[in-house]
């Protein structure tokens, strides 16, 4: 009997704001919600920009506000918060030359060495010198544009950095700082209630970046400054590493001695991280494990890698797509008339615990993820180029979620979240294999999302993005269309898939499984297959019986109001960000070892193994 991962909490933050409590998604069917509720995402949003705060928080927004808080969210066109794409700073080698040569004073200090062997300096006193040589070579600083004009960015005003004490920290890490903590208030139990329930060695924390934290403060500035004249600083290439997501949660925002890990799979990253964590629960290793991936990768030089290998949707791509103005808000588009994906900025963060220890704890229960499916794509011409992995990742989830909830369920209560990066080759490939599976599984109509048409390609947090609007789904029941695009493009396979551009209201408990598919560069496929809460709880019942459900019903009446405390506070802009930076640190000298045990002060002992796990070996 294995036990299942339930999800007991979610957060994080994108280009549609919070992500606990549904905030993000609410976002994203916005035109579906009614009066109070759409009152209530807008305001909530509005605080989290900073163009609301403290007792002005709550409350309907005016015209004007309400406008600024729509066109300052999903993806748009590129802020210059982070870089001004029609003149972006370089540096243009030239070589100089003159008949008579040239003449320049300069700071002593200043020159380069070895001295060029043409070079004949002139002390002038006071630390200066005078240079004649016969030419020069130069890097002039020199501005161009950048083509690609749009990207799903964070919403304006809202600068994670200002949450925190988050001095050199990357982008990315504080990003990851943000999203773990909002998971874990929105738990509404102590970390270390469920720390000690639980047990030190029973919490697995699995977070990474795809392509590490690549801003000034990490990798970015390391690889720079020689080039820009700087000196590397002593945090740069420790921060910039894929891993530290985790490492900066398990340090500074759980503090936690538990198994840690780091998987990186190019755009499928946060489902390896998933896979990962999922075993650990389903296995017994673990009965709590943290989920999560944090991506800041709206940098000029990441932006130039992806539009040289002619992936990302670039001004005259777009302007074929829209003969008058461009429309960035719209770049996004999936499964239709498309020239690229658009990158985004965000992170995602999912807390799950074995069934029993979400049952005993009173936690709440958001969904369960059966399982995760990876797959390679063996040979391949183009490391880029999608392949056959992704049809058996797609075909293990269905056949599995088929003998957990059945045949109806599968064929009429499921849908699909697509990878939908918004390519052209994309839209073609991945079409296919829904749409041949779809027939293979007798399904028809097999509704069909598309997240990145709203917060642009996440990378490493793509598939979190995907995670956490399916939770809103199963709430709320309102399937998000793909409303940037006009019609299914010519090319796209759905004969067995209903790929609607306006959003499909359903009952909630119509729906029983949701899959997240990802492909990612290099032939990283993957497929999670995650149950809807109504379905989990008829699981627990016929598990742990009517009275423990019940008990649980109880017991999730403090943690329900703490969570929703929570909520109420961070809508009026109060994220309050766990933040323990040299809180709690162990004295190692106070460690009290046994052959048995291990204690750290503070913390409860960890047993130590004493079966011989291959007894039928010896």
């Amino acid at each position: 009997m294995q036990r299942l991962p339930v999800i007991t909490a979610f957060g994080g933050f994108n280009p549609a704001g919070r992500s606990s409590f549904h905030r993000g998604y609410r976002r994203l069917v916005l035109d579906r919600l009614g009066a109070a509720e759409r009152t209530d995402t807008l305001s909530d949003l509005a605080a989290l920009m900073g163009l609301r705060t403290g007792a002005d928080a709550g409350g309907p927004l005016d015209a004007a506000l309400e406008q600024q808080v729509l066109n300052g969210t999903l993806v748009r066109e590129l802020e210059q918060r982070f870089y001004d794409y029609r003149k972006c700073h370089f540096h243009q080698p030239a070589e100089l030359s003159s008949p008579e040569g040239f003449t320049f004073e300069m700071s002593a200090r200043q020159l380069p060495q070895p001295l060029p062997a043409d070079w004949q300096v002139e002390s002038l006193g006071d630390g200066r010198v005078r240079v004649r040589t016969g030419g020069l070579s130069v890097m002039l600083d020199s501005y161009r544009e950048i083509s690609v004009a749009s990207a799903g960015q964070l919403p304006t005003g809202f600068e994670p950095g200002e949450q925190y004490n988050s001095r050199f920290h990357p982008r990315g890490l504080q990003l990851a700082i943000l999203g773990a903590s909002d998971a874990v208030q929105s738990l509404g139990i102590d970390w270390d209630t469920v720390a000690a329930a639980a047990g030190p060695d029973k919490i697995s924390v699995y977070a990474s970046s795809a392509m590490s934290q690549l801003d000034p403060y990490g990798n970015g500035g390391l690889l720079q400054s020689r080039l820009r004249g700087n000196r590397v600083s002593s945090k740069q290439l420790a921060l910039g590493l894929t891993s530290m997501p985790a490492d900066f949660v398990n340090a500074y925002v759980l503090g936690s001695v538990g198994t840690t890990g780091a998987v990186a799979g190019a755009c499928a990253t946060y489902l390896y991280n998933l896979r990962a964590a999922v075993e650990d629960i389903r296995s017994g290793r673990a009965r709590v494990a943290v989920v999560g991936a944090a991506e800041a990768p709206l940098v000029p030089e990441v932006v130039d890698g992806y539009s040289t290998m002619g992936a990302l949707a670039n001004i005259d791509g777009l302007r074929k797509i829209f003969p008058g103005e461009v429309d960035y808000r719209r770049a996004s588009r999936p499964f239709g008339e498309n020239c690229g994906f658009t990158l985004g900025e965000g992170t995602q963060w999912v807390i799950l615990m074995d069934d029993a220890l979400a049952l005993e704890l009173g936690a709440n229960i958001h969904g369960a993820v059966a399982n995760v499916f990876v797959n390679a794509d063996g040979t391949k011409k183009s490391i880029s180029a999608p392949g056959p992995g992704n049809y058996l990742t797609v075909a293990r989830a269905m056949a599995e979620a088929r003998a957990i909830v059945g045949e109806e369920s599968l064929r009429r209560r499921s849908f699909v979240q697509a990878h939908g990066s918004s390519t052209p080759q994309n839209r073609v490939t991945e079409s296919a294999i829904f749409d041949r599976l779809a027939g293979a599984f007798g399904i028809e109509n097999w509704p069909l999302c598309a997240v990145k048409a709203y917060v642009g390609h996440t990378v490493a947090a793509a598939s979190g993005d995907q995670l956490i609007t399916s939770l809103g789904i199963f709430d709320r029941g309102i399937l998000p269309g793909i409303t940037t695009i006009e019609k299914v493009a010519d090319d796209v396979h759905h004969s067995h898939l209903d790929i609607a551009l306006q959003h499909t209201e359903r009952d909630p408990e119509s729906l029983d499984v949701a899959f997240l598919n990802s492909k990612g560069f290099g032939g990283n496929n993957a497929t999670a297959s995650v149950l809807a809460p109504h379905l989990v709880r008829r699981m627990l019942a016929k598990r742990h019986g009517e009275r423990a459900l019940t008990a649980h019903r109880k017991g999730n009446e403090t943690v329900s109001e703490k969570s929703q405390a929570y909520d109420a506070r961070a809508s009026r802009g109060d994220l309050n960000a766990i933040y323990r930076f040299g809180e709690g640190l162990v004295d190692e000298n106070q460690i009290q070892m046994s052959t048995g045990q291990v204690t750290l002060p503070g913390i409860p002992s960890v047993d130590l193994p004493d079966a011989n796990p291959f007894d039928d070996m010896v």
